[in-house]
């Protein structure tokens, strides 16, 4: 009898443990509070567990149940890596669906979570010059000529690098993101004052596009409409202080070159 209650104590905290890893994976990677807890949730009541899940800005906390309402785990954990990640997200979606439609061994869901995690992302190369290219083209697409799109898409290079730097050395998002669009307009306006463009309004506009907080501001919507409110608010104050660094990077730019005109 108590082999019996060993195992099953075992089985629980591995389907906790688990459950606990996927919600602060999906965190890390910029998964909405709904999402989170949703996945969370459809893995513990595959294996026969009652979830109880809070999701906050930077912590994720589960308590497990069985059948007759007896707590059998409790865990918590926290992180400071937030970041943007679809690959981690997608991954984890699909090993959700997999348990549901089966009873998948943990030690399978384990192996594939990991194996979700350390997914290598895009050469950096390559994300430096898509995401350039990308920046052209909204150039283009604002009225540009060929010429302030060849310098958009320098502009965007240099303020992604220099992002991608700030934030290798561990830096404050915030600083990131105003370094990142002060670095991209001083090179439009760099340009502007030698005369290579007349008027850089196009470029200008265009070179810290890459900065804005997309997923962020989706994500805070849609937690405000699931009735997430405290992680909504959180996460759209902090949005709108990286559109008020960008803003503030930009202003730099304008005042140390005077392009006031």
């Amino acid at each position: 009898m108590q082999e019996k209650d060993s195992a099953v104590t075992s089985d629980s905290n591995a389907v906790g443990v688990l459950v606990l890893d996927v919600g602060i994976s999906l965190l890390q990677a910029g998964a909405s509070s709904s999402r989170i807890k949703n996945v969370m949730s459809k893995l513990a009541e595959v294996y026969h567990y009652v979830p109880h899940i809070i999701i906050g800005n930077k912590t994720v906390s589960v308590v497990l149940d069985d059948e007759h309402g007896n707590t059998i785990y409790n865990g918590t954990r926290s992180t400071s890596v937030h970041g943007i990640d679809f690959n981690v997200i997608a991954g984890i979606n699909s090993l959700s669906w997999m348990a549901e439609e089966k009873t998948v061994p943990i030690q399978e869901l384990r192996k594939k979570l990991n194996m979700y995690r350390v997914l290598k992302s895009y050469p950096r190369i390559i994300v430096l010059c898509f995401v350039s290219l990308a920046g052209a083209a909204f150039c283009y697409n604002f009225g540009g000529s060929y010429i302030e799109m060849i310098i958009a898409f320098g502009a965007t290079f240099c303020g992604l690098f220099i992002k991608q730097q700030l934030t290798k050395s561990r830096f404050n998002p915030y600083i990131c993101t105003y370094a990142a669009a002060t670095i991209a307009s001083l090179f439009i306006g760099f340009f502007h004052i030698a005369g290579l463009i007349n008027s850089p309004i196009n470029a200008f506009s265009t070179c810290v596009l890459f900065l804005i907080p997309g997923v962020p501001l989706i994500n805070a919507f849609v937690d405000l409409i699931d009735g997430n409110t405290g992680n909504g608010i959180i996460k759209g104050v902090n949005a709108l202080i990286h559109v008020l660094a960008i803003a503030l990077g930009l202003l730099t730019t304008i005042t140390l070159l005077n392009l006031n005109s």
